[in-house]
């Protein structure tokens, strides 16, 4: 089993170097399909896992095109998705939310396909935001060029100011009790606020499913990882100016949801490298996911809230 799981690390650097260049323009499709950094990471992150399975199962896996490859089997977890959900949910009525502040405006008035089926908001977003042909859109879409047509046609005879996105219910007691913990390094006081069954992801690149996994010393990604200075094996380019320090812990409010920032020290200021999302049950904590090697997520999120931020890449050094 250690020889496979080896391998398979194996085959995910290799076929995530290749697509590396690709990273950033999947990530701004996936955002201008999802219309949230959140969704928009996670769509990429599932992309590029579906993308390396059905490359392994190709009797032919030449692609002649990697970037529009890559967009269709994101636009097809994203209408399988958008499906499921509204099985789920039904047809529920979006009632109309005022703009909070200008970021807020910004976002609405950018992204105008909010109300679009997912192959028209696909359509939309190929043609307006990366200039694609019809011909293009099509082979993406994995339909014809009259349907491409058609789908354009519908969805800008449909666009509309976009609702903003529901806030998340914060839950701040326990973020400023873990930022607390962090900060001082109270191991003991961390680990109380930690479900026994907590799941710590660093999308793209680790998991670990319970409290004495993340909590190892050796390889936990709480204790090993985080509470440690940035890794010495990451690439010299990502640590220029670093200070040697360890992190520290913020809480923040972004887009109605509490979240972590982790700030490292540099020789021209502190700057966020990292982000915590949280999810609890009974004031502990359920589940974390550090957006570590988001590069692009980062970016966004530290731009809209005016913090300065250094990236570490996408973990494939």
């Amino acid at each position: 089993m250690d020889d496979l799981a080896a391998l398979a690390r194996d085959a995910c650097r290799r076929f995530g170097q290749s697509f590396e260049p690709l990273r950033p323009e999947l990530y701004r499709y996936c955002r201008h399909l999802t219309r949230s950094p959140w969704d928009a990471e996670d769509l990429v992150q599932d992309t590029l896992a579906r993308a390396l399975v059905t490359l392994g199962t190709m009797l032919r896996p030449e692609i002649d095109a990697p970037r529009a490859w890559l967009f269709r089997v994101a636009t097809n977890l994203y209408i399988d998705r958008s499906r499921r959900a509204r099985e789920v949910l039904g047809d529920v009525p979006e009632a109309p939310v005022e703009a909070r502040d200008e970021r807020d405006a910004r976002e609405a008035a950018g992204t105008l396909i909010a109300k679009l089926s997912p192959q028209e908001r696909a359509a939309v977003v190929l043609k307006d935001a990366f200039d694609l042909e019809h011909g293009d859109i099509a082979a993406v879409l994995s339909t014809s060029v009259g349907a491409v047509k058609a789908a354009l046609h519908r969805g800008r005879s449909k666009l509309a100011d976009a609702p903003l996105e529901p806030a998340r219910a914060p839950v701040p007691a326990a973020l400023d009790a873990f930022c607390r913990a962090f900060n001082a390094g109270d191991l003991a006081a961390l680990t109380a606020l930690l479900l026994e069954t907590v799941t710590v992801e660093m999308p793209g690149c680790a998991v670990d499913l319970s409290l004495a996994d993340t909590t190892d010393p050796r390889s936990g990604i709480l204790y090993h990882t985080l509470l440690s200075p940035l890794s010495a094996g990451m690439s010299a380019r990502y640590l220029e100016g670093y200070d040697g320090g360890s992190a520290r812990a913020e809480v923040v409010l972004h887009r109605g949801e509490h979240i972590v920032l982790l700030w490292y020290g540099h020789t021209e200021g502190d700057a966020v490298r990292c982000i915590i999302r949280s999810d609890t049950e009974e004031a502990r904590i359920a589940r974390l996911r550090i957006h570590y090697f988001s590069a692009d997520l980062l970016a966004e999120v530290c731009g809209e809230l005016g913090a300065p931020v250094r990236t570490n890449g996408y973990g494939l050094d």
